[in-house]
């Protein structure tokens, strides 16, 4: 059996993981290019975590400059199966205030010019991303959630904007109207491309502000989001520490299927198959390569 590996990626106000143990940074090298920072490995009780600072430490790289294949392909080799989103967003909706944390269980994807896959021409995949959210990974976050008393709202939809402006009043009310919960600038292609390497996924999505289509709220900033983000920081802290104190010894096979998500997904035969692409993706898709 695998071990499982919990990964962490923090976004805005997350820049650091309290509480790992035995800590160290390692630089990983990547064929896709240079991950947002160094990984930091340790671990929780007896789980192995691995945090990556989304935007880099200082928040250095904008949404969509930041090289996610590099991200998900580093996460890989260091052997992760489950990675956990710390996000911050916006919300649509009343219920759903700043402070509050939600388990989205769907994407929309309204980026555009980010890479959104390890694989292309020379090597043709098509990967299932119907339920792109592990159920038993999320699960496991409401249980952590509720054992450390922090309010959680299961389900939703995040849609994903490219950025880095905030949305127009027009865009945050057709999003209301069509019945997305929140809305932010970095989960997709992130989502997919733990798909394609086969790494289970869970977003916890940080609700700094409404948006702008709340009459009683000004429109979003960034003195509000960074405000809301550095308070949501110390909850998140505690969630992912307990998440991994509890978490198995060894990987569950995912019911959504991320764990096999390659397999029967590779369309380009063996023998027109490019060899440099091949080369790069040896830690994505080794596993069906090499079989």
């Amino acid at each position: 059996m695998t071990a499982a590996v919990l990964g962490v990626m923090g976004g805005s106000g997350v820049y650091d993981l309290p509480g790992l143990e035995d800590l160290r940074e390692e630089a990983v090298s990547s064929p896709w290019g240079e991950p947002s920072d160094a990984l930091r490995i340790g671990r929780i009780g007896d789980t192995k975590v691995v945090f990556l600072a989304r935007h880099g430490r200082g928040h250095r790289f904008a949404p969509s400059g930041i090289n996610y294949r590099a991200n998900i392909d580093a996460m890989k080799r260091a052997g992760v199966t489950d990675l956990v989103s710390l996000s911050a967003c916006g919300s649509f909706k009343d219920e759903l205030y700043p402070g509050l944390f939600v388990l989205v269980d769907q994407f929309v994807d309204r980026t555009h010019g980010r890479p959104s896959s390890f694989f292309g021409n020379g090597c043709v995949a098509h990967v299932s991303m119907a339920h792109p959210v592990g159920p038993n990974l999320q699960k496991r976050i409401v249980a952590a959630a509720e054992a450390e008393q922090i309010a959680v709202h299961r389900g939703g939809t995040y849609v994903c904007m490219e950025g880095p402006q905030f949305s127009s009043l027009s865009e945050s009310k057709a999003y209301r109207a069509q019945g997305f919960e929140v809305i932010g600038m970095t989960n997709m292609p992130e989502a997919k491309l733990a798909r394609e390497a086969e790494i289970t996924y869970a977003t916890i999505a940080m609700v700094t502000d409404y948006d702008c289509w709340h009459p009683a709220h000004d429109a979003v900033d960034v003195a509000a989001v960074v405000a809301v983000a550095r308070a949501n920081a110390d909850k998140a802290a505690r969630l992912v520490a307990r998440l991994a104190r509890d978490f198995p010894a060894e990987r569950e096979e995912c019911p959504a299927g991320s764990h096999r998500a390659l397999d029967g997904a590779i369309m380009t035969a063996a023998a027109q198959r490019d060899p440099e692409l091949i080369a790069r993706l040896d830690a994505v898709a080794g596993r069906v390569l090499r079989g």
